[in-house]
Formats: structure tokens, sequence, C-alpha cells
């Protein structure tokens, strides 16, 4: 097993980073937009709406972290059957091994438990009002994007958020529909990105009294 050499690996991790950073601010910025359209044309509370993608976001993250740990684990294991180095390299070596060999990562099993997840949430609709399948597309690019978040070192994730939390202006905007005097967040709209327990990215919450 070839391993590239420490200052190579920086490089290419930083690059990545920034690669994905971008990315999830592209999702958030044009993607999560589509995404309400298309759920607008099914369910007429806004509310709703962004709450369904803003867990459709948390779901994601949450499957592709489960299937990448699997996936690393089968690598390592690969690997280390010819890897002369210690620990420390036989982990570089296997992210950036999954990181050049996305195949790996089966995102439709990742997609349909997201999927599942969310029709047996007690805060979204019943499966019989909303088929979430519609929201297919963004939630097979999240899955993708969560995934690749974790071949870097440290790896990115995001935040959960709770009903009711103490706003953190650190960690969020208020969205322009907000009561700007509002101390709690009512609803979350998306998550804030995170890398090592600091914010990266801010995610948008909803305040009301």
């Amino acid at each position: 097993v070839s391993c590239w050499s420490p200052g190579q690996c920086r490089r290419a991790n930083a690059s990545r980073r920034a690669c994905l950073i971008a990315r999830f601010n592209f999702i958030y910025a044009k993607e999560r937009l589509d995404a309400e359209v298309i759920l607008k044309k099914f369910i007429c509370d806004m509310e709703m709406v962004q709450r369904i993608i803003y867990i459709a976001a948390l779901e994601s993250f949450r499957a592709a972290k489960k299937a990448f740990w699997k996936v690393k684990i089968s690598v390592k294991e690969t690997m280390a059957l010819d890897h002369c180095g210690g620990p420390a390299s036989l982990e570089m070596c296997a992210l950036d091994y999954i990181a050049c060999h996305k195949e790996l990562y089966d995102v439709s099993c990742s997609v349909q438990e997201v999927i599942c997840s969310m029709n047996v949430n007690p805060k979204l609709p019943c499966p019989a009002d909303i088929d979430f399948n519609v929201i297919g597309c963004f939630i097979r690019e999240l899955c993708c994007l969560a995934f690749s978040m974790q071949t870097l070192a440290p790896p990115l994730d995001v935040a959960f958020g709770i009903d009711g939390e103490l706003f953190n202006r650190a960690m969020y905007y208020r969205s322009c529909d907000s009561d700007f005097t509002a101390p709690f967040v009512a609803y979350h709209i998306w998550p804030a990105l995170m890398e090592d327990g600091a914010v990266l990215v801010k995610g948008e919450v909803v305040t009301r009294k």
C-alpha cells in the first residue's frame, strides 16, 4: 500500500475541505430552495416544509456517517494486511483511499434509510400525506456530501438543534420572518456546519416569542 507524504496529505485534505464547504453552501443557497418548491406543491404550510428539509439534512448526515464507519472498517482491515506504517498512517491511507473511491459508498441505501426515518418521525406528516421520495435527489446530494466530509481529518459534521433552545448568534442566523427580539429558537431551517466543535458555517433558524 503506497501512502502520500504528510505534506501531500495535508494539501489534499485542505483542497477537499474547501470544495466540500463550498458544496455545502451551494446546497443551502440553491438546492434547498429547489426542494422547498417541490414540497410546496404538496404542503401549504411553509414552516412544515422547512422542518422537513432540516430533518432531511440531519438524517442524511446520520445515515452517511454510519455508512462511512462500515466502509472505513472494511478498507482498514484490507489495507492492514500489507501496511508497514503505524495506526495513524493507516488511518490516513484509508481516508485517502475512500475519498478517491466513492463507488464504495452505496448511497441508495442511505437515501432509503433517510426516507424511512422521516416516515416515522412524529414531527413530520405521515406517509399518507407526503411521499418524501419527491426530494430524493436532494437527500442523495446531502448523503454524498456528508460521506465525503467524513474523509477529512478532522471530519465535518452538522449541529443538531432542538426546538426551544436559546438562540446562539455564533451558530445561527435568524430568518427574515423571525421575531428579532425573541431569545428562543422556534424551529430550525438549516443546520450549522461544524469542525471539532467550532462553527465553520452558520445555520439558519426562526425565533419567536
